[in-house]
Parts: structure tokens; C-alpha cells; sequence
């Protein structure tokens, strides 16, 4: 990244499968191996909306509003779990174009709807993005049960805990990025889906093993500059 990020996540749900490793290395750089839990890699799609992302040092009001879902998988190099991301689907034409040319993020241009109604969720994602696979989501999600630490929970903590993404840049090298976040409050989650064709828009089968589903009502974050990796 050119400068370091300050904003907000909001009303996260964390719907996660367990994959066949072998299916995501093909996948991933080189670099990168899948991280895995109990022999099982894991594939995730986590609609949200980002609130006041700007320039880390500037006051929130001079943030924008950033609505997303994004495909990601677990990954380590030298063995720091890490997030490895297939799409970011988002709404804001300069925000996605910025984050592609710049950030080397593979966002992708949606109509994005985020309300709150009767305890839950409503999330709608179209994608838009010119030549790009067609991708839909629309689900209502929710929490259920009492909160927790995700750090409390094997599982969740490997999920959840992770503190460094990497991207790949168009001229094949890859580079990380860091962020900064209190751990995750989370909580069991249910989700009525009404449509999910990212994980097909990404060239995923749709997993046959039912989702796992945390929900957290977000947390303030920093993503540091960007760093090239080594080869």
C-alpha cells in the first residue's frame, strides 16, 4: 500500500468451509503453502462493509464508506498464518480502480445493499466489473448464542487471527501486508442464502461440507504499507 489504511469493519459474517488442500495450492503462488486446520484447508466468504477507510492519521469524517464480500483462503510462508484473498467484490469505482492499480488487489466492481433489519443482516452483492465472471450473493445473517473470544477457540482463532494478507502483483511477485487489530469478538452465526455464486465465479466447486459461521459486529483496523517478498 502507498500510505498506511485506518477503518472500521462492520457487521462481518465469517462463512467458511473446509476444502481439500491440495485443491487451493494449485492455486496459490508459489510462495505460499495452504494453512491448514485438522488436515483440512479452508475457503471463506465474508460479506461486511468497511466505514471510514482513509489515510491512517486523518479523522474518521474523512473517511469513505466501502461495502464489500470478499473469497479468501489461509496461507503461510516461513510460517506466519497469513489470508490470501481469490476477489474483492465492492462497491465505489475509484476505490476499487485505486485498489487494483495501486494495492494489487483483486477487486472486482459490485452494486453492494447493507441494512439491518429485526437483529440481522441483509446483504446484496451483483458484480459489475467489466470482462469480469458474473458473481451474485444475497443472504440474510445473524447472531445467534453468546459472544466469545475468538482467541478462546481453536478453530475461530485460526480462522479469525491472522495479521498479515499477501497479494500478487501483475508482474508475478508477491507482497504482504500487515494489519493492526484487536483480537475478534465473534459469535455463532446462522445465514439464509439465497444465492451464492462466488465461490463458482472464482472457479471453486461449491464445497460439499456445511459451512462453519461466526458473526462479529466488527472491530477498528490498520493495514501498514505494503512490502515486496523475497524471493
Amino acid at each position: 500500500m502507498v500510505l498506511p489504511l485506518a477503518m472500521g469493519w462492520r457487521n462481518l459474517l465469517f462463512e467458511n468451509w473446509p476444502v481439500d488442500p491440495a485443491e487451493l495450492n494449485a492455486r496459490l503462488p508459489d510462495a505460499l503453502e495452504a494453512d491448514t486446520y485438522d488436515g483440512s484447508a479452508w475457503l471463506s466468504v465474508i460479506p461486511f462493509t468497511n466505514v471510514a477507510v482513509r489515510p491512517k492519521g486523518l479523522p474518521e469524517w474523512a473517511g469513505v464508506a466501502l461495502p464489500e464480500i470478499n473469497v479468501r483462503t489461509y496461507v503461510t510462508h516461513d510460517g506466519v498464518p497469513s489470508v490470501y484473498f481469490f476477489s474483492l467484490d465492492a462497491q465505489g469505482v475509484a476505490s476499487v480502480t485505486g485498489a487494483r492499480l495501486f494495492h494489487h488487489l483483486p477487486y472486482y466492481y459490485a452494486r453492494i445493499s447493507l441494512s439491518r433489519a429485526n437483529g440481522g443482516v441483509a446483504f446484496s452483492s451483483r458484480r459489475y466489473h467489466p470482462g469480469a465472471r458474473p458473481a451474485r450473493y444475497e443472504a440474510t445473517y445473524r447472531p445467534t448464542g453468546d459472544s466469545f473470544s475468538a482467541p478462546d477457540d481453536p478453530l475461530a482463532s485460526f480462522l479469525v487471527e491472522r495479521y498479515r494478507f499477501y497479494t500478487e502483483a501483475p508482474d508475478g511477485s508477491v507482497r504482504y501486508t500487515d494489519v493492526d487489530h484487536e483480537p475478534w469478538t465473534l459469535y455463532p452465526a446462522t445465514a439464509d442464502v439465497e444465492t451464492n455464486t462466488l465461490l463458482s465465479g472464482n472457479g471453486f466447486a461449491y464445497p460439499e461440507a456445511d459451512p462453519v459461521r461466526y458473526y462479529s459486529p466488527g472491530l477498528d483496523v490498520v493495514a501498514r504499507t505494503s512490502n515486496r517478498l523475497e524471493d
